[in-house]
């Protein structure tokens, strides 16, 4: 029974026993009948007063804690007058100021947090309880290179790659190195949050490529400079000290003439050799900054065909192609990705070795370019260093080809990738459009 059953219940029995008193002195006692109709009368008032003044608090909360439970907190209550009723509608009324500017305060934070979110250079992917990615950022998206909807509801070890591997094996407050295809390099920290009282954990992803690749070239350039300074000045005075041992030559007897020439002509070689290769390097470091125009990809591709066409016959390379219809203009710089697919090529080419097949495959869209060779694949630990500077799995390999392709594509913003696919096949692709 509600209590304001129990006050009606209560209200009408004592009326009830003054009825009947009233009822009982009617006809003995008039004086005495018209002094309990009085009596019942004021009480009657007295009564319809006491509820309504014990009746209205109980409305005034009922109707506050129906706005709190709609989450209304906009509904205020005018004082009435009343000294009881205004201390509790005083309460109510700062109670209800302070959850509003809480709320307020809170959305405002949460529409901070979520721009910041978005517009965050590092990735980041928030965890349920369960440990599953529950949401993802722009960024933490291009990381893994997948939509979103493709990433929700997995486990960070259930991701395709080396992601998977690299993100399963995280826990709250440890951080891991991710290398990807040898030239993205990420670092993922793994730590947590508290939310409704639970804690929850999320994983940060930031990208070192950049900031890895430019302290790399401040060290080697360095070197470089200082080995090209001092290996060429000696070069220099030591060539023509050799040429000039050659007009000595006629003095020599005639049988020892030859060997003395070819002596001379193998040093100078050797010389001119080193001076090259050493050039090569500082050209790496000296490397401009692209001149973009509108360039037909597959004119240029149909260029290294011509050149490479000889060698690739006499090895008995066949090449494939599979163009999109009509030209591929890009904007680039003609001259330095020339250089860069001519690498590729050529590296293609020697890891097929003999009787092999070249496939050349573009696309318009989005514009992409994949040079595909049925040589043999590339081995996992190799993979993750193909683009270190000065590596080289050749035995006279210099370690600057795939560095120097490093960084023209990087310079041009586009993305790349060197892989050996599920089908044996392995595989460089160019994304042929500037990542912002």
């Amino acid at each position: 029974m509600t209590l304001r059953a129990q006050f009606l219940l209560f209200v009408t029995l004592i009326h009830g026993v003054l009825i009947v008193l009233a009822a009982q002195v009617m006809r003995t006692n008039a004086p005495l009948f018209i002094c309990l109709e009085l009596v019942l009368l004021a009480s009657v008032y007295l009564t319809v007063q006491l509820y309504r003044g014990f009746v209205r608090p109980f409305q005034l909360i009922a109707a506050g804690t129906e706005a709190i439970r709609s989450k209304d907190f906009s509904m205020k209550f005018v004082p009435v007058g009343q000294r009881e009723m205004d201390q509790l509608i005083n309460v109510y009324n700062d109670m209800i100021d302070e959850l509003r500017q809480e709320r307020v305060t809170q959305h405002e934070k949460s529409f901070l947090l979520e721009r910041l979110l978005q517009a965050s250079p590092a990735g980041v992917l928030l965890l349920d309880f369960e440990g599953r990615i529950e949401t993802l950022n722009p960024a933490a998206a291009q990381y893994l290179q997948l939509p979103a909807a493709a990433v929700l509801g997995l486990r960070p070890g259930e991701l395709p790659g080396a992601w998977g591997a690299a993100l399963g094996t995280l826990s709250a407050g440890t951080g891991q190195v991710v290398r990807l295809s040898g030239i993205q390099t990420y670092r993922a920290h793994c730590s947590h949050f508290l939310d409704r009282g639970f804690s929850r954990n999320f994983i940060l992803l930031e990208e070192l490529t950049q900031e890895l690749i430019r302290q790399e070239k401040q060290a080697y350039e360095q070197l470089i400079r200082m080995m090209s300074h001092e290996i060429n000045n000696s070069i220099g005075a030591i060539n023509s000290i050799l040429q000039s041992f050659a007009h000595y030559t006629p003095q020599l007897r005639p049988a020892d003439q030859p060997d003395f020439t070819e002596a001379l002509e193998v040093s100078i070689g050797r010389n001119t050799h080193l001076a090259n290769f050493i050039a090569n390097f500082a050209n790496l470091v000296r490397l401009p900054a692209p001149n973009r125009r509108p360039c037909d990809v597959h004119e240029l591709l149909r260029a290294i065909c011509r050149l490479l066409l000889v060698p690739s016959e006499n090895r008995h390379i066949r090449w494939h192609w599979e163009l999109a219809p009509g030209p591929l203009w890009v904007s680039l710089d003609h001259q330095q990705l020339e250089q860069a697919v001519l690498n590729i090529v050529k590296n293609a080419l020697e890891a097929i070795g003999e009787n092999g097949n070249l496939t050349i495959r573009t696309t318009a869209e989005p514009p992409t370019l994949v040079v595909l060779n049925d040589g043999p694949g590339i081995a996992p630990d190799v993979q993750q260093r193909l683009f270190t500077p000065f590596f080289s799995t050749k035995r006279d390999g210099q370690g600057i080809g795939l560095t120097l392709i490093r960084d023209i594509l990087l310079q041009h913003g586009f993305r790349f990738r060197l892989e050996t696919q599920a089908d044996g096949l392995t595989a460089f692709t160019i994304w042929l459009r500037a990542t912002e």
